[in-house]
């Protein structure tokens, strides 16, 4: 899902259930006990969230990172060039195993996954900053370089 139409489904699923807590407030007991019940606006099936976190990468350098991972670390996903929830499990798997990441293995790239991915990028991918997981601008520029050079 892209980040502005995930955006846009989120604030109207908030806008609808404000404006449903809203009209229901001012209800009096008898009123609302009196109302037909109202079929839901949206379904919950129908909001999907999957967290996709490319780290600057673009398509074919996601899709290299997950050939590696699917080869070495267990991704059983598409490869896509989605890094999502799965991507990240296989990719913090990795990170535990050699760049010290001791975290739950949950998919999610915080601030310790970034830090784990941080230490092996200043290995080996020319990374300079500090080891502080912010996935700022030289952490994905080393990143990029990582998924040209490795995977």
């Amino acid at each position: 899902m892209r980040p502005n139409l995930m955006a846009r489904t989120l604030v109207a699923a908030t806008a609808v259930a404000g404006i449903a807590a809203g009209s229901l407030a001012g209800a009096t007991a008898g009123f609302a006990a009196s109302a037909p019940a109202a079929k839901p606006a949206m379904s919950t099936q129908a909001v999907s969230v999957q967290a996709v976190n490319n780290l600057g990468l673009n398509t074919n350098e996601a899709k290299g990172i997950q050939r590696v991972l699917k080869r070495d670390w267990g991704y059983k996903g598409a490869i896509d060039g989605r890094l999502g929830t799965e991507s990240w499990k296989a990719m913090q798997r990795y990170l535990h195993k050699y760049w010290g990441y001791n975290k739950k293995i949950d998919g999610v790239v915080g601030s310790d996954t970034v830090k784990a991915l941080q230490r092996m990028l200043k290995k080996y991918c020319g990374y300079k900053g500090k080891i502080d997981g912010i996935a700022g601008k030289d952490t994905r520029a080393a990143f990029k370089w990582f998924a040209n050079h490795y995977a």
